[in-house]
């Protein structure tokens, strides 16, 4: 095993992701990604030496030690398997945990496969429960608080500090949507205006439906390896542009919003956000985000969300978030292309599956790969942004095509 080589990402898979996919349970589509994934990386299964589950829930799931499962399921076994969570930031742990079993020389190659279970065939009351869990729940259960609620006072402080509108919010829905309808695998492709968005029933003010990310089902997988367990053993090394992962970074804040240090971050930005992105950022050498990236997968739990993600990324100063994206800055031809898989909102958010879903998608635009109709034309870096909670824990990730 060779520890401290450069570190690859030879191939990525997705299933169908789907409001309600009674096509199986979890444990299918989880193989479905994996082997999709494998074949895309172009590896011989029995060649590849470790796994890496990613689900957030046993509850959700429906099965305990899904890990031990999808070994059997996928002939892995005898070979180690581990499994993570970190609620909505699962699937980006589970990168940054592939990068350091590999980086480490633990393994030289692993096979990172996530979902979730989250759609219509569990009921909202379920879901609302599992979810008040990954807070503090001496704090959540006896309060009655529920994320939405705070991702919306969250953005109501934004709104007084910067002046940001729900126009400027609504183009955010109508961007992702319009980008899911070139991704075949997305739950929500529309196309929908900013009137559309700003006339949805309203949710929790200032968010109304056409705001919020979609909870699904679906699942993701990745093939990470060391450079040299590339060459000997992935076709995809050979005869495809050659993918790296040269940053991971990863963040936390207090859980309960009023404990969050003022002024900065309060409650109108994620600190934690900012601290995977540095991290992230220096181990990749980016010194100006929005100039060194071409393309970027982050998290859009809620339109206002992403506006704040672009300011914790360092895309843009604070309280610019909305005029630039009114401008079509992180539109598909603007300066910074941002969720064109059609992000959380459009192509849907099963937890376990996010994170690694938006590496495939930035996998597939380095290669250029994607559908012409979302390509990013010459895309040499990308960023993948995913967390849990509001951000009490936060993962970047780095992607650079070298040739």
């Amino acid at each position: 095993m060779s520890a401290g080589e450069d570190i690859v990402v030879l191939g990525g898979g997705l299933t169908r992701f789907a409001r309600e996919r009674s096509d199986g349970t979890p444990i299918d589509w989880m193989v479905e990604a994996a082997l999709d994934g494998i074949r895309d990386a172009g590896v011989d299964p029995a060649e590849i030496e470790h796994s890496l589950v990613a689900y957030e829930s046993e509850i959700l799931a429906r099965q305990l030690s899904m890990g031990q499962v999808i070994q059997d399921a996928l002939a892995f076994c005898p070979r180690p398997s581990i499994r993570v969570e970190a609620g909505g930031g699962t699937g980006g742990a589970a990168i940054r945990t592939a990068y350091a079993y590999v980086k480490s020389g633990l393994c030289d190659s692993i096979l990172v496969v996530g979902c979730d279970a989250v759609g219509r065939g569990v009921t909202s009351a379920t879901v609302r429960e599992v979810y008040a869990l990954s807070g503090d729940v001496d704090f959540e259960m006896a309060a009655g608080g529920f994320f939405m609620a705070y991702y919306a006072l969250m953005m109501q402080e934004h709104i007084r500090l910067y002046g940001t509108t729900e126009e400027q919010m609504a183009h955010v829905s109508v961007k992702n949507h319009r980008n899911a309808q070139s991704n075949p695998m997305a739950c929500m492709p529309m196309a929908i205006t900013i009137d559309d968005v700003l006339n949805s029933p309203p949710v929790v003010a200032p968010y109304k439906r056409l705001d919020c990310a979609v909870l699904a089902d679906g699942a993701s997988s990745l093939v990470i390896a060391t450079e040299s367990w590339a060459r000997q053993h992935a076709s995809s090394w050979r005869d495809r542009p050659r993918v790296y992962l040269t940053g991971v970074g990863c963040g936390t804040d207090r859980v309960r919003l009023g404990d969050r240090p003022k002024p900065y971050p309060g409650l109108a930005h994620f600190r934690a956000k900012k601290e995977a992105a540095q991290m992230a950022y220096r181990m990749a050498g980016i010194e100006n985000p929005r100039q060194d990236l071409d393309v970027a997968e982050v998290a859009d739990t809620y339109t206002g969300a992403e506006l704040q993600a672009y300011e914790d990324l360092g895309f843009c100063d604070y309280g610019q978030s909305g005029p630039l994206t009114e401008r079509g800055v992180f539109d598909l031809g603007g300066e910074l292309p941002t969720n064109t898989s059609g992000g959380l909102i459009g192509q849907g958010a099963p937890p376990g599956a996010m994170g690694l879903a938006q590496a495939v998608e930035v996998l597939k635009q380095l290669r250029g790969e994607c559908p012409k109709e979302r390509q990013v034309e010459g895309a040499r870096r990308g960023l993948t942004d995913i967390h849990g909670g509001t951000a009490s824990f936060s993962v970047v990730s780095i992607l650079e095509r070298r040739d």
